[in-house]
């Protein structure tokens, strides 16, 4: 990333836990779909094959109630516009904030009481477009281990939602020192397609996931992960053992910093619009208001025994 709440919100939570625990409790299940990964060795096979031997160290499930506020244990916002390094045009706005052009009346980010987390971007004027940057900057950050977010993303051209990580010592390293981790990035004229980024001084590498069938990642919820250990960083759509990409410390350029085991990395979701590296400005087919839905955002440890690659 370079530098009204539908009803039955009680069931959805359910279900949602039901969902959780059958996950944990048939990790047979993955043992079927090992060929379809990448792996480099018998310690991460393992990992794949066994879900079970995970543990879950942190998650925000956005069960709050209805137009409430994200967790503040766990985020807190990037504001305000200026282009963020990219020409963008949205202007970011807080929970609750009601300085123009953000709206009280119509948030940019809320947990809706549906079990998710909206992210909206808003239209208020001509050229004017609103959106959220939540991070967990100062309040939750994380070295190593299994990192997914299960994500529905808006859909047009123009739009630019990204579910990505910044090492901690951005204020005073800056970037690409810092380090970056996209986990995942969609420009809207290509809704079918989503980029898989690390970024360090001397790296920058990007890996494309297209879907079969034209299908559009905008038209349902899909899961997106890394696989994080000591000299390794590893990228998922749907199920760990659908691997697309994997970063090896050992393959960057000669001369590169590799910064993703030095320090623990926050996370940020947000929805950019229009700015160089997204596609391009809104146009007439784009639809306002649309948003990006987060079902949750999860980090398992990483188990025992994985070797530093």
């Amino acid at each position: 990333m370079l530098l009204a709440s539908p009803a039955g919100g009680s069931g959805r939570r359910a279900d949602k836990m039901k969902s959780f625990l059958r996950r944990h409790s048939c990790a047979f299940f993955l043992i079927c779909l090992v060929g379809c990964g990448v792996t480099t060795n018998a310690a991460r096979n393992a990992w794949l094959n066994d879900v079970s031997t995970e543990t879950l160290v942190w998650s925000d499930e956005f069960n709050g109630a209805a137009q409430s506020a994200p967790d503040t244990k766990n985020w807190t916002y990037d504001t305000g516009n200026g282009g963020w390094g990219n020409q963008e045009l949205e202007t970011y706005c807080a929970y609750g904030s009601n300085t123009a052009p953000c709206d009280v009346k119509n948030p940019n980010a809320y947990v809706g009481g549906d079990g998710y987390l909206h992210i909206v971007e808003h239209n208020p004027a001509s050229g004017v477009y609103t959106s959220a940057r939540m991070k967990t900057q100062g309040l939750q950050s994380f070295q190593y281990g299994r990192m997914e977010a299960r994500i529905k993303i808006p859909e047009g051209q123009g739009y630019w939602p990204a579910f990505w990580l910044l090492g901690n010592d951005i204020e005073t390293a800056g970037w690409p020192p810092c380090g970056e981790i996209d986990v995942m990035e969609n420009v809207g004229k290509r809704p079918q397609s989503i980029m898989g980024s690390i970024h360090g001084s001397g790296i920058n590498k990007t890996t494309v996931y297209t879907l079969d069938h034209d299908a559009k990642f905008g038209d349902a919820f899909h899961i997106f992960g890394i696989l994080w250990s000591p000299g390794e960083i590893l990228f998922y759509v749907d199920s760990p053992t659908n691997i697309y990409a994997t970063y090896p410390r050992d393959k960057m350029p000669h001369g590169s910093v590799w910064p993703f085991d030095s320090q623990k990395f926050f996370f940020i979701l947000n929805v950019a619009v229009g700015g160089n590296s997204g596609g391009g400005s809104p146009n007439a087919t784009t639809v306002f208001p649309q948003e990006m839905l987060v079902d949750y955002v999860r980090v398992y440890a990483e188990p025992a025994g994985i070797p530093a690659q």
